[in-house]
């Protein structure tokens, strides 16, 4: 099938993008690394009117840390983060997902914040921005926004980018103290959606315990959602297998998954429960700290 007829601009500039959609609306989608849109075009999924391709923006093509944030432009691939020395080092959530996103001819286009706009149920960078906590920067021509991961999701597909915005860049809040993270996925073959899939990201106290717990699952509901019954569970605590597990079961009260050809709605729940039980343990032997799920 071929996508329905569009126009296609190419903007050069910031300005010039954000003219364009302050004049074009909601028939505008924006152009990164189209490794989601163009596919839903094909399909006609989706159809806009116009094609805005902002890859000739070169300043949107950034990874750089500041003010306590690692901010990720929108222009900036997936392949990029894989090979980042400071995201190897310090950001370990971030670190692990980067090797796991689709395949890697894919990560040589696709961008984080173009996944995150995209917001698939089965993606990985939502459940990875919930657990971190991060934000996302949304522009219009009259201004900027900084939108929280949890208020950014709205739904399937369905983000907090309004007609005539666009998302200019994601920054995940830099580490602090002893803190570690890990993302798990269980996936068919390399390159498919996630049968289900989890974010955690922990930083323990001198005394031990966990001061700050992330959880967020994916692949296993209409959006990625963030575990904070499990959070607060975990907080304050000192790591045990019996705290991991309940935490772990916490994700499975959760999950809402649909049954399809990655498994059913029961494997799926489970499966949900034991990654983010196998991401708790290796969040903590990062940190040093021995964990039995």
């Amino acid at each position: 099938m071929f996508p329905a007829a569009f126009d296609y601009l190419q903007a050069h500039s910031a300005d010039e993008a954000l003219a364009a959609l302050a004049q074009h609306g909601g028939d505008a989608r924006v152009l990164a690394g189209g490794q989601s849109l163009i596919p839903a075009m094909r399909f006609r999924l989706a159809q806009p009117a116009i094609l805005l391709d902002i890859n000739p923006i070169a300043e949107l093509a950034y990874m750089r840390e500041g003010d306590g944030f690692l901010e990720i432009g929108a222009c900036e691939r997936d392949a990029a983060l894989e090979v980042s020395p400071i995201i190897a080092s310090r950001y370990h959530l971030i670190a692990d997902a980067s090797k796991l996103v689709a395949d890697p001819v894919v990560r040589q286009s696709g961008t984080v914040v173009g996944s995150l706009c995209h917001n698939d149920p089965a993606g990985d960078w939502p459940t990875v921005a919930l657990a971190s906590r991060a934000q996302l920067t949304i522009r219009n021509s009259k201004g900027s926004r900084t939108v929280a991961a949890d208020d950014f999701f709205v739904d399937s597909f369905s983000t907090a980018v309004a007609d005539g915005e666009m998302a200019f860049s994601v920054r995940f809040p830099t580490p602090s103290g002893r803190t570690s993270g890990s993302y798990q996925k269980i996936e068919r073959k390399v390159g498919d959606f996630a049968t289900a899939s989890a974010a955690v990201q922990l930083t323990l106290a001198d005394d031990g315990t966990i001061r700050d717990a992330g959880i967020a699952i994916g692949a296993v509901g209409p959006k990625a959602t963030r575990v904070a019954a499990a959070e607060a569970l975990l907080n304050g605590q000192k790591p045990t297998r019996d705290l991991i597990r309940a935490a772990a079961e916490e994700a499975k009260k959760i999950a809402d998954p649909s049954p399809d050809q990655r498994g059913s709605a029961e494997y799926k729940r489970e499966m949900a429960g034991v990654l983010v039980a196998r991401g708790l343990v290796a969040s903590l032997g990062r940190l040093g700290v021995k964990g039995e799920a």
